[in-house]
């Protein structure tokens, strides 16, 4: 009989080890790791033990998991209750540039509208910005995520434009209207990367919408 067809059959007569229970007792196996024949039952219980240790390896990369997103949870927490509190737009400006590089550590944060309030010709986040990229705002259903090369955003980062290698762009939508978007850059290349998980950066611009729009009236 070949091997298969005797895997088969074990596995479609579970009593045959209930019937030959000597048989089990005297049969030895390879050990997986010491090089040496042990009994099938010890091997069973070597199989087990690793399985377990497979199984608390998982259960310790969940638990990270969970510490680290109630961590980020905690950050976007006092992020809205600053945008709650903050009442004017400096004082908007002022909350999301505090918490992105001090509670997040994004080292490089920029931010563009599209429509100028009187009196505002002066600010860079009112600087005007090319149809092109407000279209692709408009498209934006999840951020981006990936290399500056190519995007005008890259520029909105001042002196540090050159250093800049990563960058994720979030368009601000209030409403049925796109009303400008951020701009996240980072000297690192896989800080932003295309197909990292973007349920936090969703709900920053949704915020960060929001307030400004508040603001804005």
């Amino acid at each position: 009989m070949r091997s298969e067809e005797v895997a088969r059959y074990l596995q479609d007569n579970p009593k045959f080890f209930e019937e030959h229970a000597d048989l089990v007792s005297n049969m030895v196996v390879p050990h997986p790791y010491a090089g040496r024949t042990i009994s099938i039952t010890e091997r069973q219980m070597l199989a087990l033990r690793d399985k377990n240790r497979q199984l608390e390896g998982k259960m310790g990369e969940l638990l990270q998991f969970a510490e680290e997103n109630d961590a980020i949870g905690e950050k976007m927490h006092r992020l809205a209750v600053g945008l709650i509190i903050a009442r004017s737009f400096q004082a908007v400006l002022h909350t999301l540039n505090f918490h992105l590089r001090d509670d997040f550590a994004v080292p490089h944060v920029a931010l563009r509208l599209w429509h100028r309030p009187e009196g505002s010709d002066e600010l860079p986040e009112f600087a005007e910005v090319s149809q092109e990229l407000q279209a692709f705002a408009e498209t934006l259903t999840q951020p981006y995520c990936g290399s500056t090369a190519g995007f005008e955003t890259s520029s909105w980062f001042g002196e540090a434009s050159l250093h800049v290698r990563s960058q994720g762009l979030i368009a601000m939508h209030h409403g049925s209207a796109t009303i400008g978007m951020i701009a996240l850059g980072s000297e690192d290349h896989e800080r932003f990367y295309a197909g990292m998980g973007t349920v936090y950066l969703v709900r920053l611009g949704e915020m960060s919408a929001a307030a400004l729009a508040r603001v804005l009236r």
